[in-house]
């Protein structure tokens, strides 16, 4: 339950239109609720300003769908991550308002357009190709957050080039997602161009000694540029997140 939903039940009681009986009914899950295979933390919209997220992996289909009945009353988005698509196509016909991004492995249940509240621009870079799926997940996560959000692919260091040709945009943003495998090196490259806060996103791309994403990980833990943060291996969705976190509070403007 989010705080626009609980001003509106206050109100209607405060009104008139809706009985102290009716509005307790409605609040005696604001907690938690207990459905046996989970806790769903319904609170968690007002304690951290967006709900509980679905981790998909592991998940039954059927455990998801259960989830997603007991949080769409009280939400307009959920978000579910690491969704496969075998998983999506029982999950889709269920929630009309679901839609279903294989890219990013992702499915999203929206009763509505998404409402910009961040203050400043999210971009999202990858170094290469094969690091989409990964970067999309960050991009999808901040967007449905609330942000505007843009992205660059395939601008990695072996062509430099292509990076700085992107340097307005860089520029203009108030939060920079990086996200690379191989040797990692493009977030450090990025945070020495801009004074904005940098998301390093090592993924597990890479031939053997990549180690599954462990090289670009502890590269990106080593930048010796100031304004890096790193989140796991193959965290899209923990960039994506910590991005709108910031730009939420941020007073960044443009």
């Amino acid at each position: 339950m989010n705080n626009t939903t609980l001003k509106k039940i206050l109100e209607q009681v405060a009104l008139g239109g809706t009985s102290v009986t009716e509005a307790a009914d409605q609040l005696k899950h604001l907690a938690f609720q207990d459905i046996d295979f989970a806790h769903i933390d319904h609170h968690r919209s007002l304690r951290k300003g967006f709900p509980e997220v679905i981790f998909g992996e592991g998940k039954t289909a059927e455990q998801t769908i259960g989830i997603l009945e007991h949080m769409l009353p009280q939400e307009n988005t959920v978000l579910v991550t690491r969704l496969s698509g075998e998983k999506a196509v029982k999950i889709l016909p269920r929630f009309p308002e679901s839609q279903y991004f294989d890219d990013a492995r992702m499915l999203v249940c929206s009763k509505q357009e998404i409402t910009i509240t961040g203050r400043g621009l999210i971009l999202v870079l990858c170094a290469g190709t094969s690091d989409i799926p990964v970067a999309r997940e960050a991009f999808l996560t901040a967007r449905y957050m609330g942000n505007q959000v843009e992205a660059v692919h395939d601008v990695g260091v072996a062509g430099i080039h292509r990076l700085l040709s992107h340097k307005a945009l860089l520029d203009q943003a108030a939060v920079i997602i990086v996200v690379a495998g191989m040797e990692g090196a493009l977030p450090s490259v990025v945070a020495g161009l801009v004074d904005r806060p940098v998301i390093a996103v090592p993924t597990s791309i890479g031939y053997g000694a990549s180690l599954g994403g462990l090289t670009a990980l502890f590269a990106m833990l080593n930048s010796c540029s100031s304004n890096v943060a790193v989140v796991n291996i193959d965290n899209g969705f923990g960039a994506g997140y910590m991005a709108a976190t910031i730009n939420r509070d941020l007073k960044f403007q443009i």
